[in-house]
C-alpha cells in the first residue's frame, strides 16, 4: 500500500498503534511497552508522529464511506486545554447520537459558531431541518444570520432545550474521557488531529460508516482497516 512505503514497521502495526490510541485510553508509552510484549522495540515519539500523519489519512478514506445523520442536530460547546489555555470544541449530534462534525476553536462567538455550521453543513452535504441550541446568545445569533444570508433554510427550526441538549452533552463524555489522560495538548494543529481521529473512532463505534460496498470474507477488524485504506 503506497501509503505506508519507506516505513520501518508493517502497516498492520502501524495502523494498530494508531488505532488503539485514538479508541482506548493509552498513552504512547503504554503502546511502547505492549508492542515490545510481541518483540517490537519502538519510540514513543515514533507511534506519536504515526497519530499526526495518519489519523488525517484514515479521517479521509473513511468519510468516502460515512452514512447520512438526521436532519435535527443538537449543538453545543466543551472544552479542551492546550498550552495550559481553555480552547473550545464545537460540537453536534443527530437525533439519534450519531456524531454530524466538530470544530476545535479559541473563541467562542459569533464567528465561531457560523463557521463551525458551515464545515457540519459541507461535510453532510445539507443543512439541518432542525437545529437545538443551549442558551448561548452568540450560537442563537450566528444560525439567525446564516438564515438570513440563505446559509441555512429559511424554515430551519431553532430551539433551546436543555434536556433534549442533554445528548449532546452526555457525548460530550466520551470525547473527553479520552482526551483527559493526555494531560492537554501543546500545540493547536495536533489538537485538531488527535481529536478528529477520536472523532473518527467514534464514528466507527457508533455505526456511521456503510461498509457494504467492501466484499470481504475476512470481517475482522484489522482486515476491514485494510480493506477501507486500499479502496
Amino acid at each position: 500500500m503506497p501509503l505506508f512505503e519507506g516505513r520501518h514497521f508493517d502497516r498492520e502495526i502501524i495502523i494498530l498503534c494508531v488505532r488503539w490510541y485514538l479508541r482506548f485510553k493509552l498513552s504512547f508509552r503504554d503502546l511502547v511497552e505492549m508492542m515490545a510484549e510481541r518483540g517490537l522495540a519502538m519510540a514513543h515519539t515514533t507511534i506519536m508522529r504515526w497519530v499526526h500523519r495518519y489519523a488525517p489519512e484514515f479521517e479521509r478514506r473513511r468519510n468516502r464511506f460515512a452514512r447520512p445523520v438526521g436532519p435535527s442536530w443538537r449543538v453545543d460547546e466543551t472544552y479542551v486545554k492546550i498550552s495550559g489555555k481553555w480552547v473550545y470544541l464545537y460540537r453536534a449530534v443527530d437525533r439519534d447520537g450519531n456524531t454530524v462534525d466538530f470544530r476545535l476553536s479559541t473563541r467562542r462567538d459569533v464567528g465561531a459558531a457560523k463557521a463551525f455550521f458551515r464545515k457540519a453543513i459541507k461535510s453532510q452535504g445539507s443543512a439541518p431541518g432542525t437545529v437545538t441550541l443551549d442558551g448561548y446568545a452568540a450560537s442563537h445569533r450566528a444560525v439567525r444570520e446564516m438564515k438570513a444570508d440563505g446559509q441555512i433554510p429559511g424554515d430551519t427550526k431553532v430551539r433551546s432545550s436543555k434536556y433534549l441538549n442533554n445528548l449532546i452533552e452526555q457525548d460530550h463524555r466520551g470525547v473527553k474521557l479520552r482526551i483527559a489522560p493526555m494531560l492537554g495538548f501543546k500545540w493547536f494543529r495536533t489538537a485538531a488531529i488527535v481529536i478528529a481521529g477520536i472523532e473518527l473512532l467514534r464514528r466507527i463505534h457508533k455505526g456511521q460508516f456503510n461498509l457494504g460496498g467492501i466484499r470481504l470474507k475476512d470481517r475482522s477488524t484489522p482486515a476491514v482497516w485494510n480493506a477501507v485504506l486500499a479502496a
